[in-house]
């Protein structure tokens, strides 16, 4: 079994630990897709589904999770929109201003379990750059980098977060990890 897996077999369960009863929600991997599934009677849980069997994948669909307040967690994919690779710039501009948060939170929950952090712009063709491309890191970043400063994290995130830190040993508020990569 490889560290990753190791990881994520550990991340599943703290994340059971934490919410699967309070919550009625799973964590479920194997997806083609991620995907999240709200509970649809008292019989069953909702779902959230990451891809395949990635570790990052994981800590970005909880994040979305942390962060969708009531109505959204009881709506497929928490209502959002979303286009697939190909986007016009614009698309593009409004996929990376609806991403700042859960990737900031995801890379606080990769920092706190020592998993490498990758910011996705989702955009494998990169045949558009959004007009704030190069501001997307510093967005993240600076994002992450207030809720070290004030503790202001989503609860659920915050729970979350908590526990991984103290699971793993690792200090997941300390702000001096996340420095955006971009120069912009």
């Amino acid at each position: 079994m490889s560290i990753e897996s190791e990881k994520l077999t550990i991340i599943r369960a703290i994340f059971a630990d934490e919410f699967e009863a309070k919550y009625s929600t799973i964590l479920v991997g194997g997806g083609s897709e991620p995907l999240y599934l709200p509970k649809t009677s008292d019989n069953v849980p909702a779902k959230i589904i990451y891809r395949a069997d990635y570790l990052s994948s994981a800590l970005h669909e909880i994040a979305h999770w942390c962060i969708a307040g009531e109505k959204r967690l009881n709506m497929q994919d928490y209502g959002y929109w979303y286009a697939p690779d190909g986007r016009s710039a614009e698309q593009q501009g409004l996929f990376e201003q609806s991403e700042i948060k859960p990737q900031a939170l995801e890379w606080m929950f990769s920092v706190a379990c020592g998993q490498v952090f990758r910011l996705s712009t989702d955009n494998l063709s990169r045949s558009v750059e959004s007009p704030s491309s190069g501001l997307f890191s510093v967005a993240v970043a600076d994002q992450a980098q207030q809720w070290c400063a004030n503790d202001q994290l989503p609860s659920r995130g915050l729970q979350f977060l908590n526990a991984l830190c103290k699971y793993f040993g690792l200090n997941g508020k300390c702000h001096s990890h996340y420095q955006s990569t971009s120069t912009a």
